[in-house]
């Protein structure tokens, strides 16, 4: 195993979750599998695939979350914030100048960030 493939988060309504996902990763492209016409957001190697909750899997926090690096914690955790992301736990640092912390999206999924401390003493 090399990297992760894909990301599947489950939200209640396809297309806000793929528009918010889109706007909370800029750099995401927005792809259709053929021929299966499923869309999904390419955010470099990994698949973030959104998808239907259900009565199987809901939306929400209960489990594993994937945490994204960013060069710039700060400015990745405001423009989160700002798309309507709330803090759920965190920001602490970690193995010296590394913060981390958790965000949920609109539908209460957990969102983690990693990255390097620039001005947090």
């Amino acid at each position: 195993m090399s990297f992760v493939s894909a990301v599947l988060v489950h939200v209640a309504d396809m297309d806000e979750g793929l528009a918010w996902y889109q706007k909370a990763f800029p750099g995401a492209v927005r792809t259709v599998s053929q021929p299966s016409g499923f869309e999904f957001l390419q955010i470099g190697q990994t698949q973030l695939e959104l998808v239907p909750a259900d009565d199987k899997v809901v939306s929400g926090a209960a489990g594993s979350v994937v945490y994204w690096w960013t060069d710039d914690f700060e400015k990745s955790l405001t423009h989160l914030q700002a798309l309507g992301a709330v803090l759920y736990r965190g920001p602490m640092r970690i193995d010296g100048d590394i913060l981390m912390c958790q965000v949920r999206d609109p539908w209460g999924n957990c969102i983690g960030l990693r990255g390097a401390a620039l001005s947090v003493a």
